[in-house]
């Protein structure tokens, strides 16, 4: 049973993200189940830090838009969904290729939704572990 109460596809969502950090950094949204999103982000000279390994920052970037999509598509129509809190522990350094993320929900309330979300890089490594707080917001009169 599908946890989604708005149309949720990765067309829908590509299209959303454009000219936002979402698309200057490259982040490609792959699937949508009945409960997850994924996403993925290169390890390239835009999401590199100094060291050559995937910025921290860009892992927190690609977990906070899953997440955020995520309880977007899964309240009401006309809500808003916007983080209140966001944590992330980096497991492991990633050089090349691709982390891909995968969020899916702890919590679905009427006012706050929890989603985790783990990064694993081409070998299939847990690279990071996150977990957005989101408050939704009901429409204004």
């Amino acid at each position: 049973m599908s946890i989604w109460k708005r149309p949720t596809t990765v067309e829908l969502l590509t299209a959303i993200s454009a000219n936002t950090a979402t698309a200057h950094l490259g982040i490609e949204f792959v699937e949508i189940g009945d409960d997850f999103i994924k996403a993925r982000v290169p390890v390239d000279a835009r999401t590199r830090q100094p060291y050559g390994l995937l910025h921290g920052g860009v892992s927190v970037v690609l977990a906070e838009t899953l997440g955020s999509c995520g309880a977007v598509c899964a309240s009401p129509e006309g809500t808003k969904a916007v983080g209140v809190e966001i944590n992330a522990n980096h497991l492991r350094g990633t050089t090349s290729g691709w982390v891909t993320g995968t969020a899916r929900a702890l919590h679905i309330g009427r006012t706050t939704h929890v989603w985790q979300i783990e990064l694993h890089n081409d070998a299939g490594e847990l690279t990071c572990i996150s977990r957005i707080t989101m408050a939704i917001l009901a429409p204004k009169l």
